[in-house]
């Protein structure tokens, strides 16, 4: 070997274990491939995939395919029997449970000395709810009676008083007889008198003392008829005072009345079947007429339900009502009882100015008022929201 081929052997030594055993070589690029560049790819692989076409997928998925046609099937029988049943109906959630509530306020003013039922408690008619001091108007009944009875007696006395003067009448009567059947025979006398003189039978002292006799008992016979026209006019005088206390025991017993209906009224009773609602009466406030201090609900409700006015033209009264109860959830039957001749707007306090040259057109709500059938077996109270649903086609 010569010295030449040590060297280089020794060199491939050298680079071997400098180079990493695992490392491969790394080629040289081909300068051909640098000048030409990658190869053109072919127009058909370059083009995007077309879609599937429907049938195409229909038959890739067919199972997706019958559910679906399935699912709007189902959806188009479901609403056209929706649409059947519905027309059937009309329905309103503008709607509340309604009643007359009456406000318990006294009559007659006074200090509230007892208050007999409390919140929501259920009262019967008649029942006592609220008293108010009743002294003063006991005062006025024990005052009445006793006008009643001066009435009374003072017509007892008038009444004795005419009898006595009816009895005075009667006497004066017999007086007027007696001095008329006394003047009757003086004028005979006086007559027979005076001719006797004239014919020169009887003396002159006789003629005179028959004259001045009839003129006595004329005299007395003017007495008599005026002692009768004052004991006549004496009777109208007592039976003007009898009318007159008459009337006086009848004021008297209208002030009786009238006392026995105050005291009756400082008693609060209920005038119906209902619950107490909003009580603000307390013992020791005072009291005043038109004053409210409670409020009685009556057991008797109804639905007072807000309809489109669209709504009505086939609902009529009597027709079946679903009445559903939004507080419970549950639903009891009714019927239409009555429809308002009106819109609700119609009857507001303000109605609505439609003369104006700006006019929106809007839908109306008429009030129907709606019963039950039977009352619900749950407690309502007015204002509670309800949705009834009145049955127009059978």
């Amino acid at each position: 070997m010569s010295a030449a081929d040590v060297i280089s052997a020794k060199g491939d030594a050298s680079r071997q274990s400098t180079e990493p055993q695992n490392t491969p070589a790394l080629r040289e690029p081909d300068r051909r491939e640098a000048k030409t560049g990658p190869a053109p790819l072919d127009p058909a692989d370059a083009a995007p995939a077309k879609p599937a076409g429907l049938r195409g997928l229909i038959r890739q998925h067919p199972v997706a395919a019958i559910i679906g046609a399935v699912l709007i099937a189902a959806a188009i029988v479901g609403g056209i029997v929706w649409w059947l049943q519905a027309r059937n109906y009309e329905s309103s959630d503008d709607a509340f449970i309604d009643t007359r509530s009456v406000l318990i306020s006294p009559q007659v003013s006074g200090a509230i000395t007892g208050v007999d039922v409390t919140d929501n408690q259920i009262v019967k008619a008649g029942d006592l709810l609220a008293t108010i001091d009743p002294r003063d108007y006991k005062a006025a009944v024990d005052q009445a009676a006793a006008q009643i009875l001066q009435a009374q007696a003072s017509i007892t006395d008038i009444e004795a008083q005419i009898g006595a003067q009816q009895a005075q009448v009667q006497q004066a009567n017999q007086q007027v007889e007696e001095a008329e059947a006394a003047y009757n025979f003086s004028i005979e006398e006086n007559h027979r008198y005076q001719e006797l003189v004239q014919k020169g039978a009887g003396t002159v002292q006789r003629a005179q003392q028959a004259e001045s006799d009839f003129r006595a008992k004329k005299a007395a016979l003017d007495a008599a008829n005026a002692a009768k026209l004052a004991a006549s006019r004496q009777i109208d005088v007592l039976r003007a005072k009898a009318e007159q206390a008459k009337a006086q025991l009848q004021g008297a017993q209208a002030q009786k009345e009238q006392a026995d209906a105050n005291l009756q009224r400082a008693q609060l009773r209920a005038p119906t079947d209902g619950r107490i609602a909003k009580l603000t009466g307390a013992v020791g406030a005072l009291a005043s007429p038109g004053q409210a201090i409670m409020v009685l609900v009556p057991l008797d409700i109804w639905v007072t339900a807000n309809f489109k006015e669209t709504q009505l033209e086939l609902m009529r009264v009597g027709q079946p009502v679903d009445i559903h109860i939004d507080a419970f959830g549950k639903t009891y039957p009714g019927h239409v009882n009555s429809i308002q001749a009106g819109s609700g707007t119609a009857f507001s306090l303000l109605p609505a100015e439609n003369a104006t040259g700006n006019y929106v057109k809007v839908v109306q709500r008429v009030p129907v008022k709606i019963t039950f059938d039977q009352r619900p077996d749950v407690e309502l109270g007015p204002g509670m929201s309800v949705v009834p649903r009145v049955t127009v086609r059978q």
